[in-house]
């Protein structure tokens, strides 16, 4: 009766929650995934808010079409204008158009007082993000301006540009800040979680100490696990991130705008590696602990 009392008692010791663990580790990195998603859109949306600032390049009166499509396709080929898709981000308005805008937004019709339309043909284009801070812009406008055939170039003043620029990186460290505490936490929990596992499981690595199995020998198979046991959490993370994000994009057409493909599968490797180190890490120092304590500490 007492063996057998011993044997479920050493059965119940070598019990180890896996579900329990798993969960815990997937629960936190998906909390830090979703942090991750959110530097992600954060970052797009900076970008997309800097390539929204625009040139007017004005042209010189009477020009033919074959000069409007020569300028058109110099402008194009120009290193810091914007590319959406494979298609630089160079548009022709003409001055019926202009015209026309003005009329909408102001309600008066200079035509029809002045006997002419003395607005100019002009191309608007957008400049990458990389480009748009003050000092670069004014280098972009004087190069603009010796292309054949432009009258003048204007674009919104320069400090506008750095106010954009300022608020872009506020936003863009206090968030970087919010996740380097999210991922001291998200290691703390996880830490925590495996150290309460290998808590169950401290009297069966004393056995195995007192057989004689060397740390080495002891520690690889719960390293082992532990490893596994992140890279299967991150996976669980980066499917339920997968599915948020269709889930998300289908309710908010606008959200596709600022979908970033590379960086999102970074994010989810990413996060096995996490999952993968820090779980080896803390089963590493939690089974170290238990190798190094008395057996009155044990209990």
């Amino acid at each position: 009766m007492a063996k057998q009392h011993r044997s479920v008692k050493k059965k119940k010791l070598g019990n180890y929650p896996h579900t329990m663990v798993v969960f815990s580790i997937s629960l936190a990195l998906f909390v830090i995934g979703l942090f991750g998603l959110l530097l992600i859109h954060a970052g797009k949306l900076s970008e997309k808010v800097k390539e929204s600032i625009e040139m007017q390049l004005y042209l010189d009166k009477n020009l033919t079409g074959v000069q409007l499509a020569n300028i058109k396709k110099k402008l194009a080929a120009k290193e810091y204008v914007a590319i959406k898709g494979d298609t630089a981000q160079v548009r022709f308005v003409s001055k019926e158009e202009g015209a026309k805008k003005f009329l909408e937004t102001t309600g008066e019709d200079f035509t029809s007082f002045l006997g002419e339309n003395p607005l100019r043909d002009a191309y608007v284009l957008n400049i990458k993000a990389e480009n748009t801070t003050p000092v670069l812009m004014k280098g972009i406008q004087n190069d603009l301006e010796d292309v054949e055939g432009v009258f003048e170039v204007q674009y919104v003043e320069s400090s506008f540009i750095e106010s954009i620029n300022t608020n872009i990186q506020k936003v863009s460290i206090i968030l970087l800040g919010f996740a380097a505490i999210l991922l001291v936490v998200v290691t703390i929990l996880i830490n925590n979680t495996i150290k309460l596992a290998l808590y169950s499981q401290r009297f069966l690595i004393r056995s195995m100490q007192l057989v004689g199995a060397t740390g080495y020998f002891i520690q690889r198979p719960f390293l082992n696990r532990a490893a596994w046991q992140g890279v299967v959490s991150g996976i669980i993370a980066s499917v339920l991130l997968f599915a948020l994000m269709q889930y998300a994009y289908t309710e908010i057409e606008e959200l596709k705008e600022l979908r970033n493909v590379e960086q999102t599968y970074i994010l989810m490797g990413a996060l096995l590696v996490i999952g993968c180190i820090i779980g080896f890490l803390s089963s590493f120092r939690a089974v170290r602990k238990y190798l190094r304590l008395s057996l009155d500490e044990l209990y």
